[in-house]
């Protein structure tokens, strides 16, 4: 099942070419506004499963190209990204030790939104693709053979970095947090669906252009172990989002007016806009083209703009 929000943040099953409003099927789970119906039918899913159902198989519905999608969800307690976690096409010799840093719920944006890169000295902005679990319910401690039954389920997630931000150091905050960094969406697809969340195709376009191209399967520290890990560190709850990590050898530049888009085999496709008023610009190449060409540093550097 693919569960979104759309227009004026109601709830909406996805089936097919069409988004079904189930928000009234769902109203009578508690909450605050409808931003927090999404969390409460995570925590409730199935005891719910049969109305949805139903709704959806009822047709009616309208077209899914006439709608705003929104993210499906707005308030985590909490976003845990992995860190170095791919194995980067063979290049790594062994995984990277398991790492993670959190990204601030406030940065969520959805499909169609804009990512705004700010007035900063970054030496770039970059956006990296990811597979994105969804926590079903609160997990603490626990043990890596019982941890999906923990994932409720899947969507496609952006994690935007504004790199080489002064002091040098452990500046984790101000390059990851930034607002407009996290793009997550279009909606969340139920774990059911996907057979095996380790062997999905994940590529990302700019303007078109693939830039990432890669499979989950190149995972260093898959989902269980990922689970299992956070949550002896720190209590998940239901809605809660772990960004997967991604494979960094196809991360480039984002700049000005850039429409990338991010498509999860079995998940969907998320698409954002770029803005930068301060229209500053990169060779638009790609990490892995940046190290094959001898020039030094993680990434190409900026050519025109301030900063420069």
């Amino acid at each position: 099942m693919k569960l979104c929000y759309f227009n004026d943040f109601r709830l909406g099953v996805v089936a097919g070419d069409r988004v079904v409003d189930v928000t009234d099927a769902v109203s009578d789970i508690p909450h605050l506004d409808r931003q927090d119906l999404m969390k409460g039918l995570i925590e409730r899913f199935e005891t719910y499963r049969g109305r949805l159902e139903a709704a959806a198989a009822g047709g009616g519905g309208v077209p899914a190209s006439g709608v705003r999608l929104r993210p499906p969800l707005t308030r985590p307690s909490t976003i845990d990204c992995m860190a170095v976690n791919y194995m980067e096409d063979g290049t790594r010799p062994e995984p990277a030790p398991i790492n993670a840093f959190h990204k601030a719920p406030s940065c969520i944006i959805g499909d169609g939104d804009t990512m705004v890169l700010g007035d900063i000295p970054a030496t770039v902005f970059e956006g990296e693709a990811e597979l994105g679990a969804i926590i079903s319910r609160r997990a603490e401690n626990v043990p890596e053979a019982d941890a999906m039954d923990y994932i409720f389920g899947y969507t496609c997630f952006i994690d935007g970095s504004a790199r080489g931000l002064p002091p040098p150091g452990n500046v984790f905050f101000q390059v990851k947090s930034r607002a407009t960094f996290a793009p997550i969406g279009p909606w969340i697809v139920t774990a059911d669906e996907i057979a095996d969340p380790h062997k999905l195709q994940v590529t990302l376009t700019n303007s078109g252009k693939v830039m990432q191209n890669f499979n989950t399967d190149d995972m260093a520290h898959r989902i269980p172990r990922i689970i299992e890990w956070l949550s002896s560190i720190h209590p998940l709850d239901a809605g809660d989002i772990v960004a997967t990590g991604t494979n960094h050898r196809g991360l480039h530049p984002f700049m000005d007016g850039d429409v990338i888009a991010l498509e999860i085999e079995k998940v969907g496709t998320l698409s954002i806009h770029v803005r930068d008023d301060l229209k500053r610009k990169w060779e638009r190449i790609t990490r892995r083209e940046h190290a094959e060409s001898g020039k030094e540093g993680p990434h190409t550097t900026q050519v025109s703009g301030k900063y420069a």
